[in-house]
């Protein structure tokens, strides 16, 4: 067996393992919400102390903003002057057309991009016999 076999046995093995510890993990979290009766809507934090333990729970909304719509309704509405307090514009880069676009355009924009790479993911799938 090579090396790299040995490796990727490894991997999946502790692949598997990574699983079963987090789906055993979310079924305690999950029991946790329902024992505490935390709100399904929770939007902050739920603190509960046990004697021993101190137990934490943030709860998030995730919000997404339709950013044509949000435009029209505050221009319909007069409420335009208001949008870059009450909301961050992220502008992101469609790396398909910048590819494609000519460097005479894309030069003098590249100093406002930032790039630096982020951890490889894995996928390693074992082979059935």
């Amino acid at each position: 067996m090579s090396n790299i076999t040995a490796l990727a046995e490894e991997w999946s093995e502790a692949k598997r393992a990574e699983q079963r510890a987090i789906s055993a993990r979310r079924a305690i979290e999950d029991r946790l919400i329902s024992v505490l009766a935390v709100p399904e809507n929770l939007d902050g934090v739920f603190t509960a102390k046990p004697v021993g333990f101190t137990v934490k729970i943030t709860g998030r909304i995730d919000r997404k903003v339709d950013a044509e719509k949000l435009q029209e309704l505050a221009s319909e509405n007069g409420l335009s002057d208001h949008l870059s307090s009450l909301f961050r514009w992220k502008p992101e880069i469609n790396m398909a057309v910048w590819k494609a676009t000519a460097p005479d355009i894309t030069g003098p924009l590249a100093e406002a991009i930032t790039a630096k790479p982020g951890r490889p993911s894995f996928s390693i799938v074992e082979e059935k016999e």
